[in-house]
């Protein structure tokens, strides 16, 4: 059984011993109602201070894997290997040991969105730069700690950083540019990706034997009317644009899908734009992403509905690109954002074999949000979490999992 966590969300001590401002500090602490009540990650769970509860808690559920990700300006304030900060290595040499000496594998994640402050000066996710400061980065992780870690994550969802930070601006560096960055973005971080795991590959593998890739979110989507060709294509494009987007290249032949190549090219052209939005990869590029993963991680909470929409405006957007309408269907349990549908995850993962040659499949998040703290009688969360493991234990879809990923 494991868990997950992300350093901005639970480490705080956000300017303690020498760490730099990420994109998160400088985006909470800009107020604004840029998030929930001005809240910032200053403090979080305190899990920089607080680690030996957080070990505590998880020897007491009995974790036999935990996945955290590295603060990249703790460990280096400028984003440059130009000064590294000892303390932010001695915390997360701690965390590694602690979990090995417990018997909890750990799985490392270098980028949960938290960019160095200095890195999103210089042009961040839409500057090429990234890819080398990224692939640095890597390298000085990989080094420092890959003797004991041996499942790493490059970059967490990079398919949603990409749609929430660059086309909706709900994320840092939180300008919405919409129908335009979003694809610059994307283009950038699959880059850093292969560049990174190509580091790995060659010069830290055959030494330390780990495992690299990175983690895509993928809901589920259903056509609204099962019977209506159009919806049913829609429903492709829903797909395309969202997992296949960032998988399609890495696990396939290193290009993005036909389907999203041509509606962006199309919508760029009626909408005036002299050549397609979408940048276009190289063969030189496609050679570098193809197989630049090891497994596939793939993070699951939810389901939706799809129905065409004719973008008969010429509108710019990512879902006007694809020509899409998403919903959930009314009868479905809400959590938040989250509908429940255990057997959206089933769906998903059947797609993902036989999509993508069967590949080793870990799900590296899943769960249902909590805007308080459970109680014990909570049977609504309970029942769910019974609905999707019955689906993932289903005989239709055969998964390969790390030792003890599920209760």
């Amino acid at each position: 059984m494991g868990a997950a966590t992300s350093a901005y969300q639970v480490e705080g001590g956000w300017d303690a011993d020498g760490k730099g401002p990420s994109v998160w500090d400088t985006f909470t602490h800009q107020g604004r109602d840029r998030v929930f009540k001005n809240q910032t990650g200053d403090v979080a769970c305190g899990s920089y201070t607080l680690w030996e509860e957080d070990l505590k808690c998880i020897k007491q559920l009995g974790l036999t894997h935990y996945r955290f990700s590295l603060s990249w300006s703790r460990l280096l304030p400028d984003g440059t290997t130009g000064f590294i900060n000892q303390k932010g290595i001695d915390y997360y040499n701690k965390i590694i040991d602690d979990l090995l000496t417990n018997g909890v594998t750990p799985i490392v994640t270098l980028y949960h969105f938290d960019l160095p402050q200095t890195l999103e000066d210089q042009g961040g996710w839409l500057s090429e730069a990234i890819i080398d400061s990224f692939d640095k980065y890597a390298w000085f992780c990989f080094s420092t700690f890959g003797d004991r870690v041996k499942h790493w994550i490059t970059i967490n969802e990079p398919n949603m950083l990409a749609l929430v930070a660059y086309e909706l601006g709900a994320f840092p560096p939180g300008v919405p540019q919409v129908g335009t960055k979003v694809y610059q973005a994307a283009h950038n971080l699959i880059k850093a990706h292969a560049r990174s795991w190509h580091s790995y590959d060659s010069l830290f593998r055959k030494e330390q034997k780990g495992m690299v890739s990175l983690s895509i979110f993928a809901g589920w989507v259903e056509p609204a009317d099962p019977n209506s060709v159009s919806d049913q294509e829609a429903t492709k494009r829903a797909i395309a644009f969202q997992l296949d987007f960032f998988a399609k290249p890495i696990f396939i032949d290193g290009d993005y899908p036909e389907v999203v190549k041509s509606q962006v090219a199309l919508m760029s052209k009626k909408q005036g734009y002299p050549s397609s939005r979408l940048p276009e990869l190289t063969e030189e590029e496609k050679k570098m992403i193809r197989g630049t993963a090891d497994f596939f991680a793939v993070q699951y909470y939810t389901t939706r509905l799809v129905k065409y929409q004719e973008n008969k405006k010429g509108e710019l957007g990512l879902l006007q690109d694809a020509e899409v309408e998403v919903f959930p269907d009314s009868s479905w349990i809400n959590l938040d954002w989250v509908y429940v549908v255990p057997w959206g995850i089933r769906k998903l993962l059947k797609y993902i074999k036989e999509t993508y040659n069967n590949p080793v499949i870990y799900i590296t998040e899943n769960g249902f949000p909590l805007d308080e703290a459970p109680s014990f009688d909570d049977t609504q969360r309970w029942e769910c979490f019974r609905q999707t493991f019955q689906e993932l234990l289903r005989g239709s879809v055969q998964l390969t999992l790390p030792p003890g990923s599920l209760p």
